[in-house]
């Protein structure tokens, strides 16, 4: 059973669930990630030397370039990609990436994901039906 659910809107469809990884920061696939390896390499990221493969990936927005498309591309074909992706603020570079990963993926929700998911917890993501399950690693924990 899960604890929260959020409702938005899909950007790519399918089912997926896995463990949660997730940033307040922007993510930057041109210079910021290591597609073959399927990790963040930004400098400055709060994610340096995190693995996003297989895991549900909720962050707010891309930055940089159009390397979204191609690093995106790279990351499908190495067998790098998250499970899902849940993004705050869509854009074309990350819709983009969302579709030629083929990873579910939705956007536009009811609240802010980053505020209400954390790292470690257990994520379903139905981007058909635009719904996300959220079952909190700490159960006890205060969520008000």
């Amino acid at each position: 059973m899960s604890d929260i659910v959020l409702t938005g809107r899909k950007v790519f469809g399918g089912v997926a669930e896995g463990e949660a990884l997730v940033t307040r920061q922007n993510i930057s696939t041109w210079g910021g990630v290591h597609a073959v390896k399927g990790i963040i390499t930004e400098r400055r990221h709060e994610l340096r030397g995190k693995s996003f493969k297989d895991k549900v990936l909720v962050f707010p927005a891309a930055k940089g370039s159009s390397g979204w498309s191609t690093v995106a591309q790279v990351i499908r074909m190495a067998g790098q990609s998250p499970r899902a992706m849940i993004i705050r603020d869509i854009s074309s570079l990350t819709g983009i990436g969302a579709v030629v990963m083929r990873v579910p993926t939705v956007t536009d929700l009811d609240r802010d994901p980053t505020e209400i998911i954390e790292t470690g917890d257990w994520v379903k993501v139905d981007a058909d039906n635009g719904i996300v399950e959220i079952t909190k690693r700490n159960r006890g924990k205060d969520r008000s």
